[in-house]
């Protein structure tokens, strides 16, 4: 494994930290050797780290890494996209891309057309996502596309806490003709690390009733349409 020399670690150390820190947060635990991979920093720089994270209380040290004692805004353990699978077990007149691992093999035994685009495997959500999604997703035109999220602010749009993840979603609403987003009204007015999409290339909003009302006329007056389940 090439690591990238640390030449400045002292004046790069805040913006390292924050770094350090979304990534814990988001994987929950990750070992020492990961986070050099992904910062490009030597080991030491990285125990250097996160002992000083852990004097404030951001995360704890184990064994060979570092668990996260940070909220990741409640992150879902991502059953909608499987329950949705579910629902197409008996639907073979259609053709459904997936990136969800848990999704495919819903529907593996029986059911639509199935395509599994390639990609970094996001453990956390059981999904494959990054730059390499592009490949495939680029040459489909895809009909609907059921997209769920983390948090959903007015200004902010979509948010996710995974770089990643936001970079296939943000692949996946360019390429569908209609954009479908499924999300409980708890994740309303919440921002979470990274952007995944805006609310003009969005044109459903699946919720719960509990959507603050001033929200609701904000979208439905961008064009947005609002179904309550």
């Amino acid at each position: 494994m090439a690591i990238k020399p640390d030449l400045d670690h002292k004046a790069l150390a805040p913006q390292r930290w924050e770094s350090l820190r979304a990534l814990i947060r988001d994987s929950g635990v990750i070992r020492v050797e990961d986070l050099c991979r992904r910062l490009r920093v030597s080991s030491a720089t990285v125990r250097r780290d996160l002992d000083q994270l852990e004097r404030s209380g951001a995360i704890r040290r184990v064994h060979g890494g570092a668990v996260s004692v940070e909220s990741r805004l409640d992150e879902p353990v991502f059953e909608d996209n499987t329950s949705l699978a579910r629902l197409l077990r008996d639907r073979a007149n259609l053709t459904v891309v997936t990136n969800s691992l848990k999704a495919a093999y819903e529907l593996s035994g029986r059911g639509p057309r199935l395509i599994v685009i390639g990609g970094e495997l996001r453990r956390l959500s059981q999904t494959l996502v990054g730059p390499l999604t592009r490949l495939l997703l680029g040459e489909l035109h895809l009909d609907k596309a059921f997209m769920g999220t983390i948090g959903f602010a007015p200004k902010e749009g979509l948010t996710t806490t995974d770089p990643s993840e936001a970079f296939t979603k943000e692949v996946v609403m360019k390429q569908a003709r209609q954009v479908i987003v499924l999300a409980d009204s708890s994740k309303a007015g919440k921002v979470s690390f990274a952007s995944a999409g805006r609310w003009e290339n969005v044109h459903v909003l699946i919720t719960d009733n509990h959507v603050d009302k001033e929200f609701a006329k904000e979208l439905t007056n961008n064009s947005i349409k609002l179904i309550r389940a």
